[in-house]
């Protein structure tokens, strides 16, 4: 992952980069324009939200959320990992949330938490148009996108489970897919 990809997201630009579960469209979880962008590039439904990939915990104070100590052990319990967590936020970000609470994930990929370190938060939404699968590849994604996006990062093949969706509803956590982590509830931590 390249300085140069890391200021193309900081100025407003959309790449394709391998996350932990699949290849993703990217942009900075700070830009709605560069969401916006992602899609147009997808002729993607916008009143899908995003998710957004985290570096860190602490990054939730980025979007003033706060966690309930209940919901703080179940998150740990999976943080790092392939479970995005829809918390609800602040109208603040609601072209992040379309009204539906924001999806976020901490990855165990290193690698990744490394270049979102530098990159700050990200919004992703899986590399592929709308009503096609996600791409596996970088060649995939090309196909997809050809010069509409800013770069690519190729990071061999992929082919993983979708995340593990979860709902944090005060202090009760809803399953609303299983995925890639089965997951509990709160209840049997």
């Amino acid at each position: 992952m390249k300085n140069e990809d890391i200021e193309v997201l900081k100025n407003g630009g959309v790449g394709v980069i391998p996350t932990d579960t699949i290849y993703g469209v990217v942009c900075s979880a700070f830009s709605e324009k560069a969401l916006e962008r992602i899609f147009e590039i997808k002729g993607r439904d916008e009143n899908k939200p995003p998710v957004v990939v985290i570096a860190d915990v602490e990054d939730l104070k980025k979007f003033s959320i706060d966690i309930p100590e209940k919901i703080s052990k179940f998150i740990n319990k999976y943080w790092p990992g392939k479970m995005s967590v829809i918390f609800p936020i602040s109208s603040d970000f609601a072209y992040l949330d379309k009204g539906k609470g924001l999806a976020i994930r901490l990855p165990a990929d290193d690698r990744l938490r490394e270049f979102l370190r530098k990159t700050g938060p990200l919004a992703t939404s899986s590399a592929n148009l709308q009503n096609f699968p996600p791409a596996k590849n970088i060649c995939e994604a090309r196909n997809y996108f050809g010069d509409k996006v800013d770069f690519y990062i190729d990071g061999g093949e992929l082919n993983s489970l979708p995340s593990t969706l979860v709902k944090v509803n005060g202090d009760e956590i809803e399953i609303l897919r299983q995925g890639a982590v089965e997951v509990e509830t709160v209840e049997s931590l």
